[in-house]
């Protein structure tokens, strides 16, 4: 799959990670980014501390990742930084999609999203009065 379409980000995730975008590829990420707010970010949507099922298709491996802020990174726990290759090639994906991504080691991995374990605006559009009708 092509890495030229467009990918999904919260407006509250994408003011956050603007402060990272010195990192070339999460600058590139945002720039191909629609931006939409948080409490209509579709279900399936690889947000921030999101834990998602993914399988690396080049290799087959199927791991459950959470995406962090570097700060929050704990790899023992699952834990990865968005500034991390996968956590950047895995946000704002949607259940289903893959994407081609370039590896530090010189590789391209083709990411596909499994499932979407848990997604934090969920939890939010569940609470009481979270979401306008």
């Amino acid at each position: 799959m092509s890495n030229d379409r467009s990918i999904f980000i919260t407006n509250s995730d994408f003011a956050r990670l603007r402060q990272l975008s010195s990192h070339p590829s999460l600058a590139t990420e945002l720039d191909r980014s629609v931006v939409i707010d948080s409490r209509r970010i579709p279900a399936t949507v690889v947000t921030m501390n999101s834990r998602v099922r993914f399988e690396d298709q080049s290799t087959g491996v199927i791991r459950d990742v959470t995406i962090v802020f570097p700060d929050q990174a704990d790899a023992s726990r699952g834990r990865v930084s968005v500034l991390a290759p996968i956590g950047t090639a895995l946000l704002g994906l949607s259940e289903g999609e893959s994407i081609l991504w370039p590896f530090p080691d010189g590789s391209t991995r083709n990411l596909r999203v499994v499932q979407l374990l848990y997604q934090p605006e969920q939890d939010e559009a569940a609470e009481p009065g979270a979401r306008s009708a």
